[in-house]
């Protein structure tokens, strides 16, 4: 006699699943959740922890209606041929977004719209850098800027104002920050620490570099300046992130090169709405973004510059924020700057004149000091 199969508990299963959830909830505290997703450059603190807070909440709602409307959903295991349709549809639209991403989507996380201004240019060892000799336009919180860049693509008054490579130099690395994203060039950081030391700066930065990318531009470029008087880069904790993403050439443990990372399509824009990461992960990241820092400041030793990372922080600086700032730079000469949280461009997260005024101010008087 052929014996009946044991049959499934669908509401065991599904009680399981909402408390499953719920227990996930409650663990995912704040503690856990500064762990795994870092510091954001362009959503504000407070609104972080009241996203993940309703996220939370959400999650756990959704456990405990699974736990008590259990019953009702071991019925819909009778609709079996609906159940298989409605997962066949869903596989078929992943693999259909998917497709369509290749084709849409192929620039890395930092440089996701190729015509943006200022306009930057595929390299191969350094995943892009801004176009030289270039003129650009962009308008920004209202204003209508221009962005010039000279013959070896670094940010200058005019496009026909070169910097002079044989003259004493203050050379600074970095990106959309240090470049001056939304500011006129002489409002940028490094033109006003120029005017107050009087010295020539050369703008090196390029939008959405990652420190090891400051730091492979920086060993490409500082062997052509004759007389570097210091060499001075920038380091934020909102924007530490971006040194673990793969999408794009990258340094490795050692400051070994390794090419871009292609995963799924899916994957990376999922990444860019919830931005996880492993603690293995964020812990290599670290190690890596120290060593890059420790490796610029060598550079500018080795050419008898002064090294600084300049490390601007808006408002109070939060235990998570302290925590990265203290564990990656504990032995990089650096400058914290506080800023006022207001000085910020309107409609954009980045410094207004007035904030790179504060912080031009803190370089120059480090400088004079040493």
């Amino acid at each position: 006699m052929r014996q009946r199969p044991f049959p499934i508990p669908v509401d065991a299963v599904v009680a399981t699943v909402g408390i499953a959830l719920v227990i996930a909830a409650i663990g995912a505290n704040q503690s856990w959740l500064d762990r795994h997703f870092l510091p954001s450059f362009f959503v504000p603190r407070h609104w972080y922890v009241l996203i993940e807070t309703v996220v939370r909440m959400a999650i756990a709602a959704a456990g405990a209606a699974l736990v008590l409307g259990r019953a009702h959903v071991a019925r819909l295991r009778r609709h079996t041929s609906v159940i298989a349709l409605s997962v066949g549809a869903a596989v078929l639209a992943v693999a259909s977004g998917e497709l369509a991403l290749r084709w849409i989507y192929r620039q890395p996380t930092e440089w996701l719209i190729r015509e943006e201004e200022p306009r930057r240019q595929e390299d191969p060892e350094l995943g892009w850098i801004l176009a030289p000799s270039h003129v650009g336009r962009a308008v920004v919180s209202g204003r209508t800027l221009e962005y010039a860049t000279d013959s070896s693509g670094y940010r200058v008054r005019r496009v026909d104002e070169a910097v002079d490579s044989q003259r004493p130099t203050l050379v600074f690395a970095g990106e959309s920050v240090m470049f001056g994203e939304g500011l006129a060039w002489n409002e940028s950081i490094p033109a006003q620490v120029s005017t107050m030391l009087g010295i020539q700066s050369a703008n090196l930065a390029v939008h959405g570099y990652s420190t090891d990318q400051m730091y492979l531009r920086l060993a490409r470029e500082l062997p052509r300046f004759r007389q570097p008087v210091a060499v001075v880069s920038i380091f934020m904790t909102e924007l530490f992130g971006r040194n673990l993403d793969a999408d794009r050439p990258h340094l490795g443990p050692g400051l070994v090169w390794q090419p871009a990372e292609h995963k799924s399509r899916l994957m990376g824009l999922a990444g860019l709405v919830v931005p996880f990461r492993r603690n293995t992960t964020v812990g290599r990241g670290m190690r890596v973004t120290h060593d890059a820092l420790l490796a610029i400041t060598g550079l500018a030793r080795s050419r008898g510059a002064e090294p600084l990372v300049i490390v601007p922080q808006f408002g109070s600086e939060e235990p998570v924020q302290r925590n990265l700032r203290e564990r990656i730079l504990y032995d990089i000469p650096t400058v914290l700057v506080q800023l006022d949280p207001n000085w910020r461009l309107r409609w954009d997260r980045h410094p207004n004149a007035q904030a790179a005024h504060v912080i031009a101010e803190a370089v120059a008087a480090r400088l004079q000091r040493r």
